[in-house]
């Protein structure tokens, strides 16, 4: 019995695994959201924690990312930044989760911000799987950052809501950005 492969180009395999992390950010985005929304009261602690966990592991993903083997260096630079920050900002939410919530909003934004601007640079450079959601979401996530910063929360609970709202926007995005990688992935050459 003989069975024929060809073997997957760089492209294509990181295309084909890409979107399954998307997934899994999104759909935990969309869960955290729906939580805050639910109990914005009781767990504004929980919240805090939750948001750090939420961060680091979107860090990690981003430094994964930015050490990916069809990334260009500018792409790689700013994955790194905008992991990194995401790891210590989301470090900083065990610290202290109700003297920092409001700190923690402005943070959120400007690593949503960073983050928009990352996947939107992403997607106008290189010819990656899903571009038009690629840059819709690096919009989108832009704009997120951009009101968290420019319109500072100061009541806790409004920035539960707030932030639970942007994050099921967020996740419900990431969820339909990776079916549309997914999609995509399927399309490219062997051996790309």
């Amino acid at each position: 019995m003989t069975t024929n492969s060809v073997l997957e180009g760089p492209l294509a395999s990181l295309a084909k695994s890409a979107w399954q992390s998307v997934l899994v950010i999104g759909v935990l985005s969309v869960i955290l959201g729906i939580m805050m929304l639910v109990w914005p009261g009781p767990t504004l602690v929980v919240a805090g924690i939750l948001f750090g966990i939420y961060l680091v592991v979107t860090g990690v993903l981003q430094l994964v990312a930015a050490f990916g083997t069809s990334v260009s260096g500018g792409m790689r630079v700013l994955l790194f930044v905008t992991g990194v920050l995401c790891i210590i900002v989301g470090i900083l939410c065990f610290r202290d989760e109700l003297a920092s919530i409001t700190l923690l909003g402005l943070w959120i934004g400007i690593g949503w911000l960073f983050r928009g601007i990352a996947i939107l640079m992403g997607a106008i450079s290189e010819p990656v799987p899903g571009r038009g959601w690629q840059i819709f979401f690096g919009i989108l996530t832009a704009i997120a950052g951009v009101v968290l910063i420019v319109w500072p929360i100061t009541s806790t609970t409004t920035l539960v809501l707030v932030a639970g709202i942007w994050l099921i926007v967020l996740g419900v995005m990431e969820v339909i950005t990776s079916f549309g990688i997914r999609k995509d992935a399927k399309g490219i050459p062997a051996g790309v």
